[in-house]
């Protein structure tokens, strides 16, 4: 078996999409960068995403049993950094984010280049993750600019 930084390094070399997954559960707004997004199904429509067990986000994603992924774009560097960061409390994570008004109750972010709503469909356990598979409720299309990934161990815009 390899070992987990083996994996890492062969991972890094493909590229992933990069959002910010936030969730609100008891009047609390959390978000966290994900490169794992990914398209499952189109009838019906899900997208999964995993989350480490470790992460701040897990329970409350757990408990809130839905989320909402704003999916960044190239000149949205500063926000994956940002949402990136562990050890982060609730109320500096959202400071100076400019968030889109929504009537969700997931905070989104402005100027993404799409966003989606989710409700929990199923969880897995994946080792020190957790698969997090949403039904898709609603998605909004953002600006048409050119998107944000992380590849080579750097996000890159393409």
């Amino acid at each position: 078996m390899i070992a987990g930084d083996e994996l890492r390094a062969a991972m890094r070399r493909f590229a992933a999409g990069v959002c910010v997954v936030t969730v609100a559960v008891d009047g609390q707004r959390l978000g966290i960068t994900a490169g794992s997004l990914v398209s499952l199904s189109l009838e019906p429509p899900l997208v999964s995403v995993s989350i480490g067990i470790a992460s701040s986000l897990h329970e409350p994603l757990r408990e809130a049993r839905r989320f909402a992924a704003s999916l960044l774009a190239g000149d949205q560097e500063r926000h994956a950094q940002h949402f990136a960061r562990s050890g982060v409390p609730p109320l500096a994570l959202w400071s100076g984010i400019e968030l889109r008004e929504s009537e969700l109750p997931e905070p989104l972010l402005a100027g993404a280049v799409a966003w989606l709503e989710c409700r929990t469909w199923a969880e897995y356990d994946a080792g020190d993750h957790t698969i997090f598979v949403g039904e898709v409720l609603w998605t909004e299309l953002g600006r048409d600019e050119r998107a944000l990934v992380y590849v080579g161990g750097e996000y890159r815009v393409v």
